[in-house]
């Protein structure tokens, strides 16, 4: 018997901003890719170079809101501030012979900074639409419960799977 094919389907997502639910006030929401910053290994006697992993690109993000908001505007005007955000999502999986047969929590929580304030653009019979940028600071991305990826800058963590990949890094340094 051929093996079912499984299809994931990820369409919809809700905003937590400190706590708060901005559900129907976020029109898109553009999470931070972790990008590794490389350092070049070159040696006599070897045929090439290689690449190391020596660090990260800074995170940021980008929420497109749907329209002006007192509670999001007057976290936004201060960039002295950090604040917690958080995305919940539902995953689903699908097969053709059963159609939908899961549905899982994906959470990712952020820590951040409002990287700038917009005021908008206004339009007759539009709604003005706001897009505001965030520095990220750490942010912990779970599917199902289980921990998928831990990265906290200032704290230098890094975990993978739970297993925490900075443990002896930090003991190395006296941390």
């Amino acid at each position: 018997m051929a093996e079912k094919i499984k299809i994931n389907r990820l369409t919809n997502a809700n905003v937590y901003l400190d706590g708060v639910s901005l559900l129907g006030k976020a029109e898109e929401v553009s999470l931070p890719t972790v990008t590794f910053k490389m350092a070049e290994h070159k040696a006599m006697g070897m045929f090439g170079s290689m690449e190391f992993p020596s660090g990260l690109d800074k995170m940021e993000m980008k929420i497109k809101w749907n329209s002006l908001y007192l509670e999001v505007m007057k976290k936004a005007a201060s960039p002295f501030s950090n604040h917690q955000l958080q995305i919940r999502a539902s995953l689903e999986s699908w097969n053709a012979l059963d159609g939908r047969t899961e549905e899982k929590p994906v959470v990712i929580f952020l820590t951040g900074a409002f990287k700038n304030f917009p005021l908008g653009s206004f339009k007759q019979h539009d709604n003005v639409e706001l897009e505001t940028m965030l520095t990220v600071y750490a942010f912990k991305q779970e599917i199902d419960g289980e921990e998928i990826l831990e990265i906290d800058v200032m704290s230098n963590i890094y975990k993978v799977n739970g297993v925490d990949e900075f443990a002896k890094f930090r003991a190395n340094l006296g941390a």
